[in-house]
């Protein structure tokens, strides 16, 4: 899948820049969250269209800066509510990450190892994977504009639709910076999109190995 792909059709409102070689979210510090975007308020009725959203798909830029992590990274998302969630951290060839929630559970591979993370699909796991200590449903409403009520502090800048870009700081302080590249909602996606990845074959990791895997926190 090419970066700057996503798991659908998709219309951006505005012409973008061509992405930079990939790094991971937890090390690797190789994309800068564009300087130019603004905090512009929502359209007319646009907020309200985003939230009550079921399905996205989008190209992210992500920044995590924390207690013990600190990176930038490309990331494809896609969600289907109430509880399907797609990330896919690109690299040169192919994926570094997939990861996939279904209701409870989490099943993260790392195809270039051959290795698969297993666990639960809570704030807990995707902090110990990734460093964001968010639910997939905070998740989802995050990238819609829609505050979770545990974050200390959040902030939009909305695109015709969408929001563009999305500061927000997390319950343990961590903070997270996410510029969309390109984003759609009310899409028809692929069932196999939100399937658990094939990993027929690869090793068992943990939490600590796969954060090894990822490039270290």
């Amino acid at each position: 899948m090419r970066h700057r792909g996503s798991f659908g059709p998709s219309s951006r409102s505005r012409p973008r820049r061509t992405p930079r070689k990939p790094g991971t979210l937890v090390v690797g510090l190789t994309l800068a969250v564009a300087s130019c975007a603004t905090w512009n308020p929502p359209p007319p009725r646009a907020a309200e269209q985003a939230a009550a959203a079921s399905i996205y798909s989008g190209s992210l830029r992500v920044s995590v800066k924390g207690e013990g992590v600190r990176g930038r990274s490309p990331i494809i998302v896609a969600f289907r509510r109430p509880g399907f969630v797609r990330l896919e951290i690109p690299g040169s060839a192919g994926a570094r990450l997939v990861a996939v929630v279904r209701g409870d559970r989490l099943t993260a591979v790392f195809p270039r190892h051959r290795a698969v993370l297993e666990g639960t699909a809570t704030a807990a796991d995707f902090d110990a994977l990734l460093g964001v200590a968010l639910a997939p449903v905070e998740l989802m409403d995050l990238l819609v504009g829609v505050s979770p009520p545990r974050l200390r502090s959040f902030r939009v800048g909305w695109g015709e639709r969408l929001p563009e870009r999305i500061e927000a700081v997390l319950p343990d302080g961590t903070k997270l910076e996410v510029t969309v590249d390109e984003a759609e909602i009310g899409i028809s996606l692929p069932s196999a999109v939100f399937e658990f990845p094939p990993h027929g074959g690869y090793r068992p990791v943990d939490a600590t190995e796969a954060r090894r895997l990822l490039g270290g926190r």
